[in-house]
């Protein structure tokens, strides 16, 4: 039995925890969550934990090609990534 030839190149393994820190936006800007959210949030104001929850821009060319780099498919599958 012969082998399919294929021209394709080979997936890239996603690195997880990238890939759950950054998102892409619909209009192609790559967005971080903001540090100090892991614990000892009982004494800080209501202002400063919603400040928190919102999302930066990453601005960086560096850290964008880095991100890129690491989550090759970040933006692709939205809503049903494939298995």
């Amino acid at each position: 039995m012969t082998r399919k030839k294929t021209d394709k190149k080979y997936k890239i393994k996603t690195h997880k925890a990238t890939a759950k820190r950054f998102k892409l936006t619909g209009s192609g800007k790559l967005m971080r969550t903001k540090i100090g959210k892991g614990h000892l949030r009982r004494n800080t104001s209501k202002r400063t934990k919603r400040l928190l929850a919102e999302m930066i821009e990453v601005t960086s060319p560096s850290l964008k090609r880095r991100i890129r780099r690491l989550a090759p498919y970040l933006g692709k599958y939205k809503y049903n990534p494939p298995a």
